[in-house]
């Protein structure tokens, strides 16, 4: 398939600072705005490995997620998957040069899928190789060729959506049919589990809608001590907690759930599953989130 891993993600925010405090104090992210943007630009990159950045907030009124950067791994790649719009009937755009060197890019195309949600598409990433500097000692976060993590959509438009991506080489995973109350008369939510590596899921869409756009953005540590850590630094900075710890049933990944300034939700795990051979893994249908924890009433007060 042509998209190898999701690259990066950007988000409108008018609340900066607190996004900065956030992704750096919390996350443990490093903000490299001044390098990638200038000092005097209102543009907040944040860094998680050699990749020049993994997570942008721009200026904007709102409060949403504004797109999902999705990486080729060469320019065959990119002419793929642009090949594979064009056949899909998708209307898509070839990024201006300002917008490609903007993104550390050797080329970039946009475009959205039948839900709504934008998304972009690139290769070759300028890197000067520089490791992550944690302002919190985060020694690293689980990437390469797994990505930046994964993010849940919200997906009004749920056939097609799924099977839009499906036909861009996403395979399934797992799924959910999921109920928040006892209500018989409650309908049906689908949460749909999909992958583009070895990653258990580099993507999945929820059948609902969401204010910003976003169900919530997983980010993965080498171990549960520093997910542990960054729990304490949730506490400390006073972050909504909206899951438990817990260990999920899908993908095994240890983690909580927190609140991010722009309203959608951060997973923050280690120990995730990765599968070495898709042809030999079994999907299944779950009806549990979790072996354990994962309180998730706790983020809906």
């Amino acid at each position: 398939m042509a998209i190898k891993s999701l690259g990066y993600i950007g988000v409108e925010s008018a609340q900066r600072q607190q996004w900065q405090q956030f992704g750096c104090e919390v996350m443990g992210l490093q903000d490299v705005s001044a390098q990638l943007a200038g000092a005097d630009s209102d543009e907040l990159f944040l860094k998680m490995d050699d990749h020049p950045f993994r997570l942008l907030v721009q200026p904007g009124s709102r409060e949403r997620l504004a797109f999902c950067g999705w990486e080729c791994n060469n320019a065959e790649g990119l002419a793929q998957l642009a090949a594979q719009l064009t056949e899909l009937g998708v209307e898509f755009s070839w990024a201006s040069s300002e917008l490609i060197a903007a993104r550390r890019v050797q080329n970039l195309l946009q475009f959205s899928d039948p839900s709504g949600n934008c998304h972009e598409a690139y290769w070759g990433v300028v890197s000067d190789f520089k490791h992550l500097n944690s302002p919190v000692a985060v020694p690293h976060f689980v990437t390469g060729e797994q990505g930046m993590g994964h993010i849940v959509l919200p997906a009004v438009n749920f056939d097609d959506t799924v099977a839009f991506f499906q036909q861009l080489g996403f395979g399934l995973s797992d799924l959910m049919n999921i109920k928040f109350t006892p209500d018989p008369a409650e309908p049906n939510k689908r949460l749909w589990f999909m992958h583009c590596n070895s990653r258990h899921h580099s993507l999945a869409f929820f059948e609902m809608e969401h204010p910003a756009g976003c169900i919530h953005l997983m980010t993965e540590v080498g171990d549960v001590d520093q997910v542990g850590l960054c729990n304490d630094r949730r506490i400390a900075h006073q972050v909504k907690l909206t899951g438990t710890l817990g260990r999920h049933a899908n993908d095994h990944m240890v983690s909580f759930y927190m609140r991010s300034p722009s309203g959608f939700d951060i997973e923050y795990g280690a120990e995730g599953r990765t599968i070495d051979d898709w042809q030999q893994y079994q999907v299944f249908e779950s009806t549990v989130a979790s072996f354990w924890g994962h309180d998730f009433s706790v983020g809906m007060d």
